[in-house]
């Protein structure tokens, strides 16, 4: 077997099964960070992936928290409205108002 200039104590050591911080919450990953032009970034692994192209952020704490954001396209608040009668109520003229003139 060959030598290795592995240390005994770090061989010994079993790996992770995922990596998850020690110190964080059930679930938490650890994801990468990087600089995009001046903006900083961060990698988010796949099993975070959130539907659409923006997000809202703000700051609890130490924390940031991404919502996503929700769009209600006008369809559909057009479906949620009742059914126009198909014809509509009459309205009474009213006679003309006397006005002085400027």
């Amino acid at each position: 077997m060959p030598s290795s200039n592995i240390p005994a104590s770090f061989s010994s050591r079993p790996l992770p099964e995922s990596p998850e911080r020690a110190d964080g919450p059930a679930g938490a990953r650890h994801a990468a960070l990087f600089r995009n032009g001046r903006n900083q970034a961060v990698r988010i692994p796949r099993e975070f992936e959130m539907e659409g192209s923006e997000v809202l952020i703000r700051r609890e704490g130490e924390r940031l928290i991404l919502s996503p954001v929700r769009r209600h396209p006008l369809k559909d608040l057009l479906a949620s409205w009742a059914p126009m009668p198909d014809a509509l109520p009459e309205i009474a003229d009213l006679p003309l108002q006397e006005r002085d003139s400027l």
